[in-house]
Formats: C-alpha cells, structure tokens, sequence
C-alpha cells in the first residue's frame, strides 16, 4: 500500500518546487558529513524547526535504509505500530519501506506490531521525509510509533532493532523523532530541554527516561529517543555530539509560550 501524505500544505509546503526551496533554506551548505549509527530530529512544521533537522540531515552520510522511531500523536494503533511493507509519499518523492528490515524487527522485538492505522494520520515521521528525499531518493525506510513504553520496554525493543541492523548487513541510521519543552517560558524549556540533552549526549538511555518523568518534561519523543539509544548503544556507539538545538521564539518572537527542537548525532 501506498502511505500518501497526511501534513503537506501545513507542516511543510505542498509542491515539489516550494518543498525542494524550503528544505533548501535549512540544510547547511559543506558540513562535514559523518557516518553515525542514530540521530535525534525534530518533527515541528519545517518553518520552526527545519533548521535543527536540516543541520541534521546535511552532517550526516546517507544510509541504505533509515529506521524512523516517533511518538504516536493520535493514540491510534497498537503500543508500538510497525508499518513492515508499502510505500510512503510527498510532494518531493517516494520511499520504499525496507520489507527485509522491518521483518527482522518484528522478529527480534515481539512487542512491536504490524499496524498501518497508527500511521495514516501521524506526522512525527513524514515531517522528516522531506530532508531524506532532498539528499537521497534511493534511501528506503522503515516506520514505527510509539504510545507508550516502560525503560525496560524501550531496551527490549532497542536491543531488538540493533539485533536486526547487525543481521541486515548494509548501513542502517535510526532517527529518534522528538520535539522538546511544549508550550514553557524559553528559559524554562532551555534549562529542562539542557537536562534531557545531557542525559542523550551521555548515552544514558535510563537516565534519559528518568529524567524526563522526574522533571515532568514534556518531550513528546521521549519514548523513541531512550529506545534509539539502547540500540545505538548495543551497536557500539561511543560518542554523541549536539548538532543545534533553537526554541520557537526564534520564529514566532512569543518567548512565553516556546517549544524546543534539539538535533543530536551519535557514531
């Protein structure tokens, strides 16, 4: 099945032209390119926070295949949603679903489940569609969700997508989709958003997790990123380097009312 687009003409302009002009405007011209094992990007309308993903996607080398983790918005679907076979669309291209991976997750992680509905109307992974297909139009995908998870369930699925990469053999790059702070004072948010970075940057996936319930801190895509870091860490990840992290008063010019967007590499 085809998965056609459920955000464009909101999130991100909704012709190829317009979207190839705006994803253009956040990519950052000969960065160094680094091969990593995951990444942590933003997933906001591509006007506030398309600078942090696009000085994502332009650090880094291309993979074969990108395993996409986000947060399930719409509370449709099963706890952890793997959409295993189709295709997705927008404006700028079309990505093949990865069959052979997304089969080896569902082996190696039996909590995730083969679900399309979870997918149909979630932006958290289209929204970061647009930089893949501006940089690769060979590069296939594999799409999961998540709506809810303990620790232990999040190291049970990481461990099983690092299980799956290893037996795939080709270069795989897991994307954690997450936002940060929703919706706090930009000082706020940048001192809670600073905690939960330094718990990312330090590989801590536990503490990542601990952290964001203890604080109360309301990144959506806490769930995805503590679960990209066990994998990346059962993958053998040594290092993680914060890319760019902006609040949306940078657009918006509101500072009472922000939302943070932190965009981490890890190799």
């Amino acid at each position: 099945m085809k998965r056609t687009p459920a955000v464009a003409g909101q999130f991100y302009y909704g012709t190829a032209a317009k979207l190839t002009q705006q994803v253009e405007r956040c990519i950052v011209p000969h960065a160094k390119k680094e091969r990593v094992i995951g990444v942590v990007s933003p997933h906001a309308g591509l006007m506030y926070s398309g600078s942090v993903a696009g000085a994502v996607y332009s650090a880094i080398e291309f993979p074969d295949t990108f395993i996409l983790l986000g947060p399930n918005h719409t509370g449709l679907g099963a706890q952890v949603s793997l959409m295993d076979a189709g295709e997705w669309e927008i404006p700028t291209g079309i990505l093949a679903i990865d069959e052979k991976v997304a089969h080896k997750i569902a082996v190696n992680a039996p909590l995730v489940k083969r679900d399309t509905s979870a997918h149909m109307f979630e932006h958290s992974l289209e929204v970061q569609l647009p930089f893949i297909t501006y940089f690769s139009k060979q590069a296939r995908i594999v799409p999961l969700l998540m709506l809810t998870a303990s620790v232990e369930e999040c190291r049970t699925i990481g461990e099983g997508i690092a299980r799956a990469i290893q037996a795939a053999g080709y270069h795989i790059v897991i994307v954690a989709s997450t936002d940060m702070s929703h919706y706090v004072p930009e000082n706020v948010a940048r001192q809670k958003d600073g905690m939960a970075i330094d718990r990312i940057l330090a590989l801590d996936p536990e503490g990542l997790y601990e952290t964001v319930v203890k604080e109360r801190i309301s990144m959506c895509g806490y769930l995805p990123a503590t679960t990209m870091l066990f994998a990346a860490k059962a993958l053998g990840a040594e290092s993680a380097r914060l890319v760019h992290y902006t609040t949306s008063a940078e657009v918006s010019g509101d500072y009472d009312h922000v939302v943070g967007y932190a965009g981490v590499v890890l190799r």
